[in-house]
């Protein structure tokens, strides 16, 4: 055999998504390209690795036993590498972290300083919906997650990070009546929704039920991203956060909607299982957040408090 890191990091990644898309997505890859590297692995095996039924990928029972084996295999390469930077006197480590979709616009500010500080350490971040986010911290698979909603079910710490704001935006062609209420706009403007598991989601929907707001509900999407495009398009309205709408608000494709109990507040919070027992760099990464949190808003986020 002759499998490489890169196949066996890559066949990993099909396994946990149970798609090629989704691992390339994850990987940052394009779909040929994973497929092709799947491909040249399992060539080297007599027995399949996958099975498509119908448009499904699954792993078979050896592929799953490969999988082990290669997350084992992968684990021990990360452990080399990191005790040659721990005897350099480096903090090494790998920090595991799983964020909401529009997370990603938030995150990678409270991350960049802390990893140019200590290169030794590997970020493993995966951007989902929260049902997902939420099911990774309950199987321990993550040292953090980057939550706009606490959970309710489970034993947590947290620190709250920023504000969330949520506005009801439309694209520029859009016209409604000023100083309207919600009957006036939800009547006449088909509303777009994120899929069910969504923070967005909910949020929305909460804030339909409690003001008692009468909808059309128009289609769902699975990201923010396509909510986005499809607000542009024409296709509705979507309540959507401030922080993923900002440069479409300069450029003037999207609008705000302006409404009374807009916007909808929440706040972004770091959290962790309760009594997880932190790595050397969870740890650090833990004590750098608290002590730099309000500088980080201070100089990224100056502009949030325009809207």
């Amino acid at each position: 055999m002759n499998y490489t890191l890169n196949q066996l990091n890559v066949f990993l990644k099909v396994t946990e998504a149970e798609s090629i898309t989704k691992a390339a997505e994850l990987l940052h890859l394009t779909q040929p390209a994973v497929s092709i590297q799947l491909k040249n692995f399992q060539d080297q095996f007599e027995i399949p690795l996958t099975e498509v039924v119908g448009r499904q990928l699954y792993v078979t029972d050896f592929g799953k036993e490969i999988a082990i084996a290669a997350e084992k295999i992968l684990e021990g390469v990360y452990e080399l590498n990191y005790k040659t930077l721990a005897h350099k006197g480096q903090l090494t480590g790998r920090l595991k972290i799983s964020i909401v979709s529009t997370g990603k616009y938030v995150m990678p500010y409270f991350l960049a300083d802390f990893l140019k500080m200590h290169p030794g350490i590997d970020l493993a971040m995966d951007v989902t919906n929260k049902a997902r986010v939420i099911e990774s911290l309950e199987k321990n698979e993550i040292d953090f997650a980057l939550v706009s909603l606490l959970p309710d079910s489970l034993a947590i710490d947290h620190v709250k990070l920023m504000q969330n704001k949520l506005y009801l935006v439309a694209n520029k062609e859009t016209v409604f009546a000023k100083n309207s209420y919600y009957n006036d706009v939800f009547d006449q403007l088909p509303l777009i929704y994120r899929e069910q598991g969504s923070g967005t989601r909910l949020v929305m929907e909460r804030f339909i039920q409690e003001n008692k707001i009468p909808v059309f509900k128009k289609m769902e999407l699975t990201s923010n991203e396509a909510v986005k495009q499809a607000v542009i398009a024409g296709l509705g309205c979507s309540i959507m956060p401030l922080i993923g709408i900002k440069n479409e608000l300069s450029t003037g494709e999207l609008q705000i909607i302006p409404l009374k109990k807009f916007p909808i507040k929440t706040y972004w919070h770091l959290i962790s299982s309760r009594n997880k027992k932190f790595s050397s760099a969870a740890d650090a990464y833990l004590k750098y957040v608290k002590q730099e949190k309000d500088n980080i808003i201070r100089t990224k986020f100056h502009w949030f408090e325009q809207y």
